[in-house]
């Protein structure tokens, strides 16, 4: 251990204590203080401040900081060390800087933005751009309060080399477990410029596998909260992700960082409770049977396809100018009479519809209308008349007035909707708009909605609708939206959020090279950047991949060259591991060749060892086949709205978002993995959710781009052979 090094803990070791002596005092005196629990409003806020404040130094008492930078701002002639926490810490001192920074202040962002170099550094400050010198860039690992590590990524006063990527290569050899973790002590420079984003943007984010998109996005959302804390609100966010299992998986990272009260959910849960639906959704496996379990008799992909359609602009369109339409017709012929002589002219109310109501939806100008039609018999009523006709006249002008509402359009989205296609009786859709439609969605989607079938396709237009006939509610709007895994959601899935965020704020993220549900969702960003104004979207592209190794990533961007030609592919981090390793099936058979492999990859430190089949059918036989050897794996069907870590097995195409320290993509041959852009991303996705070591089985058959054992520099990716065999 270097001297510089022992020097170095040493310091560290002792601001440590007296960070800790600090925050424990502070604790304990707010402990001590006696919660108020009155009916004073000043009281009760005052009682919230110090609630949030004890929560806070409770978090930071295990963990106060994790990194330190020093800096001298330009003209202060003083150099202050600066520590960097995920909570800030104030000293009670007035007047004396924090004793830890919050990493989302803007003085922290120096911590990221800065590399290294002689040349000073800026950030942006309310007050406006500060400049100075960094003297130091330092990493700490401090758990259960302990200093366990110190890594110095930049020392100006330093002969020794920077060595940036040490310690972020420190971090991604831990071994993972069941949850998302936080990336606050590693944010590098390019994800820290998405987290600081202004809030009314629409940004898009093209992140390679292992980018860590998802991080970043929740990341930003605890920035935006923290640098907009007057506008915008933790309970007026949301987080769309494709399925229940992922939002548990993620579910730890937003407390972790000291957020909490965002929204979490899928679009389906969203728009079915915004709709008012109780019945349940078509089950998606049907769906996924056509794409996903039969390769060899998958439809044509086109635009015609159901969910490309119904996720289609065009579609959108079609269901306003329909309804447009329907607005002109909405008042029923004729006047209205509650009785014999008594008459309110069609025309007056057609004036009340189409000019006083117009700025109402359909269904608030149809109350509205039917509202002040009642009100104008009451006044008729008011007339001078005998008592006993104004009881006749009453009673008839009840039932007329019932029997009028009833030929009124009915404001319900999903009897609309029906209509659309047929299902039930209504209004005629014109044969203009409805040849429109795809002839066999067009009968599909009737047959469904007869038998109250909804499916997943079906409800953007459902919600469209609804806004379009009830409007939005102040309720029903958001501060920020986020979208997990976009390239899955259709341009009509973002065009309809639109409506319910505030200033097109946006954090939409996905991966095209893992666009595997193109049945549904876009081919191009180009299909959701269109749909904003162009100074209110901003396009990023994450390049470098912080999950595997520099052997996987390698073996990886190979299928993605090969077999996708355009792929997007990645920029690993330095962090090399075992080969990645291609092997037939061997003389014990398919499954005792994938039980061997677990007995390896399981006898090592890997809390989380996956087996990826093809199909979920191939999945569910080979889980029956290894729990009767003994092997306790956990089946992923799609089912489960909890990841719980461990050994798994599952189909591939379910895999996408989790990661496994160590992956078996079983069947890579022909037979499972045909020519094309589709499998080949479907076996991408497979390849990148291993950290640390990918193994792949075949019956000796391979796909062409899977085949590769050389990425394009000529170095050798992948490995024949069990590890317990020579290789050559």
């Amino acid at each position: 251990m270097s001297d510089s090094f022992q020097s170095a803990y040493q310091e560290e070791e002792y601001r440590l204590a007296r960070t800790m002596d600090e925050v424990d005092r502070q604790l304990t005196r707010l402990r001590n203080f006696p919660v108020y629990t009155g009916h004073d409003f000043t009281e009760q806020v005052l009682e919230a401040g110090r609630e949030e404040r004890r929560n806070a130094l409770s978090k930071s008492a295990q963990q106060p900081y994790f990194g330190r930078l020093d800096f001298e701002e330009q003209g202060s002639g003083e150099r202050k060390p600066l520590y960097i926490g995920k909570i800030g810490v104030d000293r009670e001192e007035i007047g004396e800087h924090p004793l830890v920074i919050d990493w989302r202040a803007p003085v922290a962002s120096l911590f990221y933005s800065f590399t290294g170099g002689e040349a000073s550094a800026t950030y942006e400050a309310p007050e406006g751009l500060i400049e100075g010198l960094v003297y130091l860039k330092r990493n700490v690992v401090i758990r259960q309060r302990i200093l366990e590590r110190v890594a110095d990524t930049y020392n100006r006063d330093s002969d020794q080399p920077a060595v940036s990527d040490e310690f972020l290569v420190y971090r991604l050899g831990e071994n993972k477990d069941n949850k998302l973790r936080d990336i606050v002590s590693t944010i590098q420079a390019e994800q820290d410029q998405i987290i600081r984003a202004a809030r009314n943007t629409a940004l898009i984010i093209q992140g390679v596998a292992g980018s860590g998109k998802t991080t970043v996005a929740l990341h930003r959302l605890a920035f935006l909260l923290y640098q907009y804390k007057e506008q915008v609100s933790a309970e007026k966010m949301v987080i769309f992700a494709p399925n229940h299992m992922f939002l548990d998986y993620i579910s730890d990272v937003l407390p972790e960082l000291g957020v909490g009260d965002i929204q979490q959910q899928t679009f389906p849960d969203w728009a079915m409770n915004l709709l008012g639906l109780e019945m349940p959704l078509a089950d998606a496996s049907e769906t996924l049977q056509t794409w996903f379990e039969t390769p060899a008799t998958r439809p044509e992909l086109n635009d015609d396809v159901p969910g490309r359609y119904k996720g289609s602009i065009r579609f959108m369109e079609l269901i306003r100018e329909w309804l447009s339409g329907m607005e002109e017709a909405s008042v029923p012929d004729g006047d209205f009479s509650p009785w014999d002589g008594a008459v309110l002219s069609k025309q007056e109310i057609d004036n009340w519809f189409g000019t006083e109501y117009k700025h109402y939806p359909l269904a608030k100008r149809k109350e509205r209308v039917m509202a002040r039609v009642h009100r104008w018999i009451e006044m008729e009523l008011k007339k001078p008349m005998p008592e006993t006709v104004r009881k006749e006249r009453k009673k008839k002008a009840a039932t007329r007035e019932k029997s009028y509402a009833k030929k009124w359009p009915e404001y319900n989205p999903l009897t609309l909707y029906k209509q659309l296609f047929k299902a039930v009786k209504g209004r005629a859709v014109p044969a203009e708009l409805s040849n429109l439609i795809p002839k066999a969605i067009m009968k599909q989607t009737g047959a469904d909605l007869k038998k109250d079938v909804i499916r997943e396709e079906d409800l953007p237009a459902l919600v469209y609708i609804h806004t379009l006939v009830h409007d939005i509610e102040g309720a029903e709007r958001f501060d920020h939206v986020v979208i997990d895994e976009a390239q899955d959601f259709s341009p009509f899935h973002v065009a309809l959020l639109d409506q319910f965020v505030k200033g097109h704020s946006f954090t939409i993220l996905g991966d095209l090279s893992q666009g595997i549900h193109e049945y549904r969702g876009v081919h191009t960003w180009e299909e959701m950047s269109s749909l904003f104004p162009e100074e209110q979207n901003a396009y990023f592209a994450l390049t470098r991949s912080y999950r595997s190794t520099m052997e996987i990533i390698d073996y990886a961007n190979t299928i993605l060259e090969e077999g996708v030609k355009s792929g997007i592919t990645a920029i690993p981090v330095f962090r090399s591991g075992d080969p990645v390793r291609t092997l037939a099936y061997g003389s014990e058979g398919r499954t005792g060749s994938l039980e061997r492999a677990l007995k390896i990859l399981t006898a090592k430190d890997y809390r989380t060892v996956s087996i990826l089949t093809r199909t979920l059918h191939e999945a569910e036989e080979l889980h029956r086949e290894l729990q009767a050897t003994g092997w306790d794996l956990n089946l992923i069907d799609g089912g489960k709205k909890q990841y719980s870590g461990g050994h798994s097995i599952l189909p591939v195409y379910l895999s996408k978002g989790l990661e496994f320290d160590a992956a078996i993509v079983a069947d890579v041959d022909q037979e499972h993995y045909y020519p094309g852009a589709g499998d080949a991303k479907l076996l991408y996705v497979g390849c990148t959710r291993a950290l640390h070591e990918l193994w792949l089985f075949h019956d000796g058959n391979m796909p062409a781009y899977a085949a590769a054992t050389h990425n394009p520099e000529g170095e050798q990716v992948t490995i024949q052979g069990w590890p317990d065999e020579t290789v050559s």
